[in-house]
């Protein structure tokens, strides 16, 4: 029985060796004993992945991955923890969360006087003259819910300029030095798709939303090459922790795009970027030199536009058919871009006739209406072709809207984290009927619209368990929807991961390179702690990222090192 056994070894080697001959290199890294998802539905499980280069060369058996096995190969032992493609995020301001990752941090402030001693805090270790910036406050988890003023941090700022942002990024908090520097006063008109909150007499309170925040920022020193620089690796490093090896990058600066180019050439850029500059700049820069969608290498790529169509529903300037119940003269705003729509109208198909893609913010069931009417222009005045037109966020639908986003095939690209915190609040604004079509990811798939997941960090955090826990359960953050907001739009974690790997990479034009743990494509990849497929749904956002592969390099965690051959 042992020669036997020793002769069924021997054979299996000596075939591993001849097959590894018969190629010009073996592989350079196999996982093995591992659970493998691979989001290929032709070959949805495995138990070990081979990888050359940074390619998958094989998906399947331990024995299958060791006929790619030579004296150089590494080897990682997953101890049977699961592992799936890397993830993908559809959305986000990737240098800006970079930025408040080292920022004040007045998020989970849960009262105006802890919202003014941490601005107090940020102000002692910071030279005067200097602004203080970022913050992504949410002044609805404190007690009462109130907008904060100019008043409430001018004695704690005498010499330092303010201008914090809310967390949705469509309303921002400046203190009176920086309304002085920016020459803002009672007589100052609101701009065309933004408003300067007053008080009773017409005196700015401090707070300004969407358009009317240039007036602040165009005062704001821009970050210089080192700042950016910084910002960039602190994501980079943070997108590496939590599994994401793909972003798709909305309005950065050019300049932020030159330091991705920079980390690029050096080695150092360990996430892969789909950068999306504004549409207002970007898409007749991008036609002139013929730059098309998905234009660039693997890891760094144009070819995209964002625009905004209007605001969000937490500063109150989504756009909406009908007024907000809280505010009954209030519908929300039209962005500037969309002033006069002719203007947006124009860029788009300047765009569509250049091969750009188009991502396009609409929160408001107006909002979202008006975008596809200006996407069903297109189509009518260039024809079919696969454009994957977006609109980023999709939150809150007209009923009649989702049968037109499936036959204009438009993706909805969407942060299911955004469903679980507006959710402790959103009725209060929109009523019960309007929000029962809010983050509508099942209603969506049942029209046969494709879905693509990210976090629109750093307005939401960058975790994407987070993401999948709030699209499988909807349990809002308040602990007081343990079932789920408005249940039935709830998807399965298969069906959640899906829209932040393969989802995502076809909303990029990516899903023949990644997306799937499949051989020939890149070998990007996550392991995790625990089997989110077979974990109670509530404990999916307690899974952590294990090791992050990209390209067939682990860089997380750093510096981390494979076995070598048994």
């Amino acid at each position: 029985m042992l020669r036997c056994i020793i002769a069924a070894a021997l054979f299996s080697l000596t075939f591993s060796m001849m097959a590894v001959a018969q190629r010009e290199r073996a592989a350079d890294l196999i996982i093995s004993n591992a659970k493998v998802w691979t989001g290929d539905k032709t070959h949805p499980n495995a138990d070990a992945v081979a990888i050359l280069g940074d390619r998958i060369v094989a998906v399947g058996t331990l024995q299958q991955a060791n006929s790619w096995r030579g004296p150089q190969t590494k080897t990682i032992d997953a101890h049977g923890k699961l592992m799936l493609p890397g993830f993908n995020d559809s959305h986000v301001h990737f240098a800006d969360g970079g930025r408040q990752l080292d920022a004040v941090q007045l998020n989970d402030a849960t009262s105006a006087e802890e919202f003014v001693r941490r601005i107090a805090g940020r102000v002692k270790g910071t030279p005067q003259r200097e602004w203080i910036l970022n913050g992504d406050w949410d002044e609805t988890k404190w007690s009462p819910p109130a907008l904060p003023t100019k008043e409430m941090i001018d004695p704690v700022t005498p010499h330092t300029p303010v201008f914090v942002s809310r967390y949705d990024g469509h309303m921002a908090l400046a203190n009176s030095l920086a309304i002085k520097l920016a020459g803002v006063t009672r007589a100052t008109p609101d701009p065309p798709g933004g408003q300067i909150v007053r008080d009773a007499q017409g005196n700015p309170t401090g707070a300004f939303k969407d358009a009317a925040m240039g007036l602040v920022f165009r005062v704001v020193p821009p970050p210089d090459h080192n700042q950016r620089l910084r910002a960039i690796k602190r994501a980079l490093a943070h997108a590496g922790s939590l599994g994401v090896t793909s972003v798709q990058n909305m309005n950065p600066d050019y300049a932020d795009v030159a330091v991705y180019a920079e980390l690029l050439d050096h080695g150092e850029l360990t996430t892969r970027i789909y950068a999306a500059p504004l549409i207002t700049d970007g898409a007749a820069d991008q036609a002139k030199i013929g730059i098309r969608h998905a234009f660039g290498s693997s890891y760094l790529r144009l070819g995209a536009v964002k625009a905004f169509a209007d605001g969000s529903l937490g500063s109150r300037t989504a756009y909406f058919f009908a007024p907000f119940l809280d505010q009954p003269n209030n519908r929300g705003l039209l962005s500037d871009e969309m002033q006069p729509i002719e203007n947006m109208r124009d860029r788009m198909l300047v765009a569509d006739a250049a091969g750009i893609q188009l991502c396009t913010h609409a929160i408001g069931d107006a909002a979202i209406s008006t975008i596809l009417d200006l996407y069903g222009a297109v189509v009518k005045a260039h024809g079919q072709a696969d454009r994957r037109m977006r609109i980023e966020h999709a939150q809150h639908m007209a009923g009649k809207d989702f049968a037109r986003f499936a036959e204009l095939h438009v993706i909805a690209s969407m942060q299911p984290y955004h469903a679980i915190d507006d959710g402790r609040w959103a009725e209060a604004r929109i009523g019960h009927d309007r929000a029962s079509r809010t983050y509508a990811f099942r209603t969506f798939l049942n029209h046969g619209v494709r879905l693509a997941f990210g976090t629109d960090w750093d307005v939401a955090p960058l975790n994407p368990l987070l993401g999948i826990y709030a699209a499988v359960t909807r349990a809002t953050l308040d602990g007081k929807n343990p079932n789920g907001w408005f249940p039935e739009q709830k998807l399965t974690v298969a069906e959640a991961v899906e829209a932040y790997t393969m989802g995502s990479a076809y909303a990029e034009f990516q899903e023949q390179e990644k997306g799937s743990i499949t051989p020939g494509k890149l070998a990007d990849m996550v392991l995790l702690s625990d089997d989110i497929f077979s974990t109670d749904p509530a404990k999916i956002r307690e899974a952590k990222v294990l090791t992050t592969i990209m390209g067939g390099k682990i860089v997380w965690p750093a510096n981390s090192a494979t076995e070598g051959r048994d």
